[in-house]
């Protein structure tokens, strides 16, 4: 069992020991161990003499021989490639809370793109004995899988996926909130809906996309091509797509719907600069609702929930489970949701 001090200061202090321990608490050592370890047929009245006793002197019992002796480290790994942690710390923020409720840990690594450096992150994780282990990054686009890790080691894939299709991934429905988007513009009676988005290599892009046209197939619209704007994931991408749009050409649309949040603060600088008033003229909704991008735009945007809390917390979860015993497999797909705010705000009757 470990040794820990009683108090911090100076080297002289005593340290505390389960034999001491016991001798307050007037138990066995052996009485004390199955105490501390939670097993054994004890008394709730012993039990709890003994655990008083261990907190009076500051004593805790060392987690590796805990793990050593319950087969369990109480511990779980987190690889990711997401350096800014845009959209990482959301989902670990709610996995640790998720988990620590169950009075599990986790260790946090960062591979940064880099094969090597993940693969040397996971031998250290595997070295910890973990329990499980979470793989998550800045983009849901497939990635291969970690690995090779030791047979039944429970892993979820979250805002990413393996091309191997016998693992679990949890990522946001981005076609499914795409629709949440151009729905809304509809109701307002919006009918000329253009869409400016990110690179088409991301299979955000495309699902995206894909729920734009669909939402207007629904309604009996035809997408127009012309409406259509592949760009980056920036700011200057909204404005150069305004740009495009309203040069007099076509038809100017009554609604933008942006890949991302960037690009629809960049629209709306654009349009507010041109004298279109958003959203009398023009509606916008974004997606990610990254609020310093929704909250600081002039007006503050609607935009698409990824929900990468939730999505956090239900890996946490089915991770739960999974080192319970329980097996899964597939790309579940969790529902997005839509914030709205001025950019599309309802007309006043």
């Amino acid at each position: 069992m470990a040794r820990l001090p009683t108090t911090t200061g100076s080297p002289n202090h005593k340290v505390a020991t389960i034999r001491d321990v016991a001798r307050i608490a007037g138990v066995s050592i052996g009485t004390a161990s199955k105490a501390l370890n939670e097993n054994g047929r004890l008394t709730a009245e012993t039990r709890a003499k003994v655990l008083a006793a261990a907190r009076k002197i500051g004593y805790r019992p060392n987690d590796l021989a805990l793990s050593l002796h319950r087969t369990r480290s109480m511990t779980v790994g987190i690889i990711s490639s997401d350096s800014f942690g845009r959209f990482t710390l959301p989902i670990v923020e709610a996995l640790e809370q998720q988990l620590g409720d169950e009075g599990i840990a986790i260790f946090m690594c960062n591979a940064t793109d880099d094969p090597a450096r993940e693969r040397q992150h996971v031998d250290q994780l595997l070295g910890k004995r973990i329990d499980g282990l979470v793989v998550t990054s800045r983009r849901a686009d497939e990635r291969p899988p970690v690995g090779p890790l030791p047979a039944g080691m429970p892993v979820i894939y979250v805002y990413t996926r393996p091309d191997d299709h016998s693992a679990l991934s949890l990522i946001p429905d981005d076609e499914g909130g795409a629709r949440l988007a151009v729905e809304h513009l509809l109701a307002l009676g919006r009918r000329r809906i253009a869409h400016i988005t990110g690179p088409e290599r991301f299979e955000a892009v495309r699902l995206r996309s894909e729920g734009y046209r669909a939402a207007l197939h629904a309604a009996g619209l035809k997408p127009d091509p012309a409406y259509y704007v592949s760009g980056s994931w920036s700011e200057q991408c909204g404005r150069q797509a305004v740009a495009r749009l309203f040069d007099g050409k076509l038809e100017a649309p009554d609604a933008i719907f942006c890949g991302n949040d960037q690009i629809a603060r960049g629209a709306a600088d654009a349009l507010r600069e041109r004298g279109i008033d958003v959203p009398g003229e023009v509606a916008i909704v974004g997606f990610d609702n990254w609020n310093i991008m929704t909250e600081a735009a002039r007006p503050p945007l609607s935009s698409v929930d990824m929900n990468l809390s939730e999505l956090g917390r239900e890996a946490g979860r089915m991770l739960l489970a999974m080192i319970g015993g329980a097996r899964d497999s597939g790309t579940r797909r969790l529902p997005c949701t839509l914030v709205v705010r001025d950019s599309s705000r309802p007309s006043a009757p």
